[in-house]
């Protein structure tokens, strides 16, 4: 099963007050191991920078002002993502922007039908207890170390991690390459073979037997496998 875990980064909180994506960040999945392929975007926003967004990520509006704006990426994102369901955490925040982004250049709108809100997963594993990317990466010894800031990209590398866990994928993973091992090493014998209903048709002629015996007989004793092939009987006494 294919799925992509995805991140956004924003001015703001709220897409209906004029808010707008600065980054889509996206990790292909496929039967929950990351596949090593990627999606990952900066956007200009066509506006200023609040000074408590650029806390958060530290994407200045000058830097921003350099990239392409969303209608401009969207087929190459769409493309990306396919049909695939969505892994994201609090998953109403970043749908609502990328929705809201959507709907300014008259494309549909992604269902939420396709969405896994990893923080109700976190939330209904861990109850009572913060659940922040951050707690989850602590929790599950997930090495955060790089994330200094926000980022989009490599905050969908660490939830993709965290889902692993959350789902219990990676006790999984390791159980079934445990009996993979096992049965390498102590009951690959009584796996049964296939066999083929009939032998394959030999491939060499009669005459290219007798053609290789004769050279073979041009060698001589001294042919270098002579040395590894077992001792010949001595003739019985007549």
């Amino acid at each position: 099963m294919r799925e992509i875990v995805l991140d956004t980064e924003t001015t703001g909180l709220d897409p209906l007050r004029g808010d707008r994506l600065v980054e889509i960040g996206c990790v292909e999945m496929l039967n929950r191991m990351p596949t090593g392929q990627s999606f990952h975007v900066y956007i200009n926003p066509e506006r200023d920078m609040p000074a408590e967004a650029f806390a958060v990520h530290g994407l200045s509006a000058e830097f921003l002002a350099t990239k392409q704006l969303f209608h401009e990426v969207v087929d190459d994102f769409l493309e990306f993502i396919g049909d695939a369901p969505l892994v994201i955490h609090n998953a109403s925040f970043d749908i609502s922007f990328i929705n809201a982004e959507l709907d300014r250049i008259k494309r549909p709108a992604i269902p939420r039908e396709r969405l896994v809100d990893t923080l109700l997963l976190a939330r209904r594993k861990h109850p009572g207890v913060s659940n922040r990317l951050d707690d989850l990466c602590s929790r599950y010894a997930i090495d955060n170390s790089r994330r200094t800031k926000h980022g989009a990209l490599l905050d969908a590398e660490l939830l993709a991690e965290v889902y692993v866990d959350l789902v219990g994928a990676r006790q999984s993973q390791l159980l079934l390459a445990s009996e993979s091992e096992e049965t390498r090493t102590n009951g690959a014998a009584d796996a049964p073979r296939r066999q083929r209903p009939a032998p394959l048709t030999p491939r060499i002629s009669d005459a290219e037997r007798e053609a290789h015996r004769a050279f073979i007989a041009t060698l001589g004793d001294k042919a270098i496998w002579n040395e590894f092939l077992p001792a010949r009987a001595a003739p019985l006494a007549g």
